[in-house]
């Protein structure tokens, strides 16, 4: 194998001309004989048992070319990328230019990790929050405990009312067939959610226990095409209804959600804890500001390879999470009206913004010359171990040292970067030029992101 040429295109593209040998060629021709004789009829021979001379006087000496071809560019093209130095991304466009008992030769389009230059990435100007508590929200915070350690109590003396849970059997009817999706049994529905078709929980409201009756509803225009603007009816019986019984405000409130005595040191606790998370929401928004600005600075011809690949992962990441929430994922394209290919065009955009933060990142790392000792890597493994109960050889089998190596490598460059930052107040911070959008997902310093999880859908909901 030997490279011919290694041609630089646009957008971080190199051509590499390549030619592989004779002796090479003969290699592989050699081997592909040996795989296909087997299904190779020749008259007087056993099947497997033509000799490769024969065959090839009766058929061409191009018989075996496709599969030489096939067994030996893949060696080919690895060995010339390295003899080349290149750090390619993603897969090659190949170009057969000649084959023959010479050898052959062909042409490998590919993108390679791009030249970053770093604009500005110490000083800079970013806003940060100033964080305070107010007594409402502390209110807000126990009203929410309060409302979390309610219990369901049962209320079937009365018609259902808004805010109530009512328990149902449904079924849906589209011009008197069943329809799928549109039936359940004992279904929780809290009425005034709005989680189903609008119109569904109004006429619920109203039922009493053991009640059946047949709710007409004209699905919305933009749910799913099979049910699009059609008109069903839904045959409800109501099982039961339940409302949330709220525990008072008070000391023994206090002692019951936690290892304090009284309500004023619940409500101090409760001050203190929103403080701790709004100084956090406020040092990671500060930080996002910084590094985006950081991101956006950069100089490099990305090559669309890499942003295709991300927005792969991207919806990997979120097949994943739909999965493991317990839902098909073909099921919720159909429920959801969507298609991979939309969903990859939508992940194009906040694609782009993590590749430029990865370049970003990677760029400050190479700058400053950053690395993660064995003793950092050690310790990241026994913060995990703490953050999800495991010991730290279990937390090993799961994440490679590595992975580990590379995260703590990035965060330094992402503290580094925050640490030299200036804070300003959010009305003195430099608006955006018109015209200017911010990226539709923000991208992660330390991680990939993972695409939103979507809000669990029961059946014939909207």
């Amino acid at each position: 194998m030997s490279v011919k040429s290694c041609e630089k295109l646009e957008k971080s593209m190199v051509a590499l001309t390549v030619e592989v040998s004779a002796a090479d060629f003969e290699a592989a021709v050699e081997k592909a004989y040996r795989k296909q004789r087997g299904s190779i009829r020749l008259p007087g021979f056993r099947p497997g048992k033509a000799p490769r001379k024969m065959i090839e006087n009766m058929y061409g000496p191009a018989i075996f070319y496709e599969e030489a071809v096939n067994t030996a560019l893949p060696d080919a093209y690895a060995a010339a990328v390295k003899e080349a130095e290149l750090e390619v991304v993603g897969y090659p466009e190949v170009e057969l230019l000649n084959v023959g008992k010479e050898g052959f030769s062909f042409k490998a389009a590919v993108a390679v990790y791009p030249e970053v230059t770093l604009g500005q990435y110490k000083g800079i100007e970013a806003p940060r929050a100033e964080v305070s508590v107010s007594d409402e929200d502390v209110d807000k915070r126990l009203k929410e405990m309060a409302d979390r350690n309610g219990r369901m109590v049962s209320v079937d003396d009365r018609p259902v009312q808004q805010g109530d849970t009512a328990n149902i059997d449904f079924e849906g009817f589209l011009e008197g067939v069943p329809f799928d999706g549109g039936k359940g049994d004992n279904f929780d529905l809290e009425i005034g959610s709005g989680s189903f078709v609008p119109g569904f929980e109004d006429q619920v409201a109203g039922m009493s226990v053991d009640e059946e009756k047949d709710i007409d509803i004209t699905f919305p225009e933009d749910y799913h095409a099979d049910l699009a603007g059609k008109a069903v009816v839904f045959h409800v019986k109501v099982n039961s209804i339940k409302v949330k019984d709220v525990p008072a405000l008070d000391d023994e409130f206090a002692k019951d959600v936690s290892e304090l005595d009284t309500l004023e040191e619940l409500k101090k606790d409760v001050r203190e804890k929103l403080t701790a998370e709004r100084e956090e929401a406020a040092r990671r928004a500060f930080e996002d500001a910084v590094m985006n600005k950081v991101a956006e600075g950069i100089q490099a011809d990305i090559p669309d390879a890499m942003i295709d690949e991300q927005a792969r992962r991207f919806v990997e990441n979120f097949k994943m999470q739909i999965q493991s929430q317990g839902i098909p994922y073909d099921q919720y394209m159909k429920m959801t009206n969507m298609d991979e290919s939309k969903l990859l065009e939508d992940a194009k955009a906040p694609a782009a913004g993590q590749v430029r933060m990865d370049l970003a990142i990677a760029a400050i790392v190479k700058a400053e010359n950053l690395e993660a000792s064995d003793e950092d890597v050690e310790e990241e493994f026994a913060k995990m171990a703490g953050q999800y109960g495991m010991n730290v050889e279990d937390v090993k089998k799961y994440m490679s040292a590595e992975v580990i190596r590379e995260q703590v490598t990035r965060s330094k460059a992402v503290d580094l970067v925050t640490a030299a930052a200036v804070a300003v107040k959010p009305e003195e911070a430099p608006a955006k030029e018109s015209g200017e959008e911010a990226p539709a997902e923000k991208p992660k310093r330390t991680r990939k992101k993972k695409t939103e999880e979507p809000r669990e859908e029961a059946p014939a909901e909207e």
